[in-house]
């Protein structure tokens, strides 16, 4: 029994996020450094929430949500004051510089548990579970890529521990492998609010979320990205370090979608069933 939990815990490691680096440099947080990462003409700093935050580039609008919508949810995820700086589970400071602009205010534990895909899967859980939808928060094993529903493991204990209890079951034998199977393939143009961009690797992969979309009158979409990563850390809204006039705003097109820490493709884009 040890040897075999001993080796699914390799299995899992083997297909979780990229381990960071050393890093050398300490993130410097002020308006300077801002200016260098992403066009603070669209930034509205005394804000605290997505929606309020982030301006849109001329002639985009965003979608109107209702209250009981995913989009509406991630539009209103809590951030911490501009200049914060991500932490990782056990307190420490993430210092590597130009991955992201804001941290999601959000607690994520003190296990290393909360890492790309489990960031994900997260916020997905938490809307369901704010609009008491309980019966359809479920996530596939890696193990043996069945369903484990919440409603199973609450037993009609729907209290935040437990919530977060069988969150961390699932972070500790979920990751980008069985997320990845679990979700449905989309194509670029189909992309829409809290959708995700996924990758399994060779060892490692990587997903992140749309957390925020506005759309001009040709069709084009614009997205805000954000992840979690490893060592676990807090979800951050990240950079675009290619196009640094658009950033933090992301093109939705075919081909290359390069993010700070991950190249992905518009064949990486998936959405929940």
């Amino acid at each position: 029994m040890i040897k075999n939990l001993y080796v699914l815990l390799i299995v899992i490691g083997i297909f979780s996020c990229k381990t960071e680096n050393k890093e050398k440099s300490i993130l410097k947080n002020d308006s300077t450094e801002l200016e260098e990462k992403v066009n603070t003409s669209f930034i509205q700093q005394d804000e605290s929430i997505i929606l309020n935050r982030y301006l849109l580039p001329k002639g985009y609008e965003r979608e109107n949500y209702s209250t009981k919508d995913f989009g509406y949810f991630l539009q209103h995820l809590p951030l911490k004051p501009l200049g914060s700086v991500v932490k990782y589970y056990d307190g420490k400071e993430k210092t590597k510089q130009n991955v992201y602009n804001s941290v999601i205010d959000l607690s994520i534990g003190n296990k290393d548990l909360h890492q790309c895909a489990d960031a994900t899967m997260r916020l997905r859980a938490d809307y369901l579970y704010q609009q008491k939808r309980y019966d359809e928060i479920a996530f596939n094993y890696l193990s043996d890529g069945k369903p484990r529903y919440y409603k199973d493991y609450a037993k009609g204990d729907y209290s935040k521990d437990k919530y977060w209890a069988y969150l961390e079951t699932i972070f500790s034998y979920a990751n980008t492998a069985s997320l990845q199977q679990q979700l449905k393939s989309i194509t670029y143009d189909e992309v829409k609010i809290g959708d995700i961009l996924i990758q399994i690797g060779r060892p490692f992969g990587h997903a992140v979320i749309v957390v925020d979309l506005a759309k001009n009158n040709n069709g084009e979409q614009i997205v805000l990205l954000a992840q979690s990563y490893m060592p676990a850390q807090e979800l951050q809204i990240l950079d675009n370090p290619i196009n640094k006039q658009l950033s933090p705003w992301y093109n939705v097109k075919n081909g290359r979608i390069i993010t700070p820490e991950w190249k992905f493709t518009s064949e990486d884009w998936k959405t929940w069933n």
